[in-house]
C-alpha cells in the first residue's frame, strides 16, 4: 500500500503506509478512545519514528509487531500519541466560577470539619490542578497552611506517565509560568535553574495518579467536582456517552462537572446534568 498523502514519501525517514496509520489508530482507540483519522497521519508519524529509531527498528511493520506484546513500548507508543498542549489559567471562565460559586460554600463545610473532593480527569502536565488552587489561595501563603489542616484534596489522573512526572515534579519553563497572573507567579513560584518551581504549600493537597479514564477506577468515594476539559474531542459519541454517565455516578448529589469549551454533554446522558454556566454542570441524578 502506498504511504498516506498527507506525508509525501521524500519526507519521511520511515516508509508509513495507510495500513500501518489503521493499525496504530485501531491500538489507540482500544487503549484510549482516541480517534485519529487520516489528517492525523503527520501527528503519528512523527511522534512515532522517534521510537522506531529508539528501538532500532527499521519499519512501521516491525514496530506494531513489537508493540503486539510488549506492554512497555506500547504504553510509551500510548504516551506519545496522547501526550497534548496546555496551559495556566485555561478556559479561566472555569475557575472564576469555582471560586465565586462553589468555594464560598466548600470553604465553610471545611471549616466546620467536612470533607471537599476534587478530580481533575486528565490533567496533562498539572497546570490545571495548580491553576485551581492558586484559584482557592490567591495570593495568601498562609491560606495554603490553613488549608492543609482541612479535609480537602484534589486528585489529578492521566493516561500520560510522563506527563504525570512532570505534573508531580511542580516544574516548568519560565515561558510557560509567565502566563500565570503576575501576583500568582510572585507568590507561588521561585527559581530553580532554568525553570521554575511551584511551592511545597500549593502542591501539597493535590495527589498525581496515572489513570486511564476508559480502564476501571480505583476511587471509593465520590467527589464534590469533576474538570474534564478538552477530552472529549478526541472521542467519538458512544465514548462521550459512557464517560459521561460514569462521570454523574462518580459525583455526589448536586455535584459539578467542568468539561472544555468545545465540548458538550449528548443527548442519552443529558437528563442527568442541568446547565449551571458555561459548559459547566450540575449533576441531578
Amino acid at each position: 500500500m502506498n504511504a498516506p498523502a498527507a506525508i509525501p514519501q521524500r519526507e519521511m525517514e520511515f516508509a508509513f503506509s495507510a495500513a500501518d496509520h489503521r493499525a496504530i489508530a485501531e491500538m489507540i482507540y482500544a487503549e484510549s478512545g482516541i480517534l485519529l483519522p487520516d489528517n492525523k497521519a503527520k501527528l503519528i508519524y512523527g511522534r512515532l519514528a522517534r521510537r522506531l529509531r529508539a528501538c532500532g527498528l527499521e519499519s512501521f511493520p516491525d514496530y506494531l509487531a513489537l508493540i503486539a506484546n510488549d506492554t512497555e513500548e506500547r504504553a510509551r507508543a500510548v504516551d506519545a500519541l496522547t501526550t497534548n498542549h496546555t496551559f495556566f489559567f485555561r478556559e479561566n471562565h472555569h475557575f472564576e466560577h469555582f471560586r465565586d460559586e462553589l468555594w464560598p460554600g466548600f470553604a465553610d463545610r471545611l471549616a466546620s470539619g467536612g470533607r471537599v473532593r476534587v478530580w481533575s480527569a486528565a490533567c496533562s502536565s498539572g497546570e490545571e490542578p495548580y491553576s485551581l488552587m492558586m484559584t482557592i489561595l490567591g495570593t495568601d501563603t498562609r491560606a495554603a497552611a490553613k488549608l492543609a489542616g482541612q479535609d480537602f484534596k484534589i486528585l489529578a489522573t492521566d493516561l500520560s506517565p510522563s506527563v504525570i512526572a512532570a505534573a508531580r515534579a511542580g516544574r516548568y519553563p519560565v515561558d510557560t509560568t509567565r502566563t500565570m497572573p503576575p501576583a500568582m507567579r510572585q507568590a507561588w513560584c521561585q527559581p530553580a535553574g532554568d525553570m521554575e518551581e511551584l511551592s511545597p504549600a500549593l502542591r501539597a493537597p493535590i495527589a498525581f495518579r496515572e489513570l486511564n479514564l476508559l480502564r476501571s477506577w480505583p476511587m471509593r468515594r465520590p467527589f464534590d467536582v469533576i474538570f474534564c476539559r478538552n477530552v472529549m474531542i478526541y472521542f467519538d459519541e458512544p465514548t462521550k456517552a459512557q464517560l459521561l454517565a460514569r462521570f454523574a455516578d462518580q459525583l455526589v448529589a448536586g455535584g459539578i462537572l467542568y468539561i472544555g469549551h468545545a465540548e458538550r454533554i449528548p443527548p442519552e446522558v443529558s437528563a442527568r446534568f442541568h446547565c449551571i454556566g458555561r459548559t459547566a454542570f450540575q449533576k441531578v441524578s
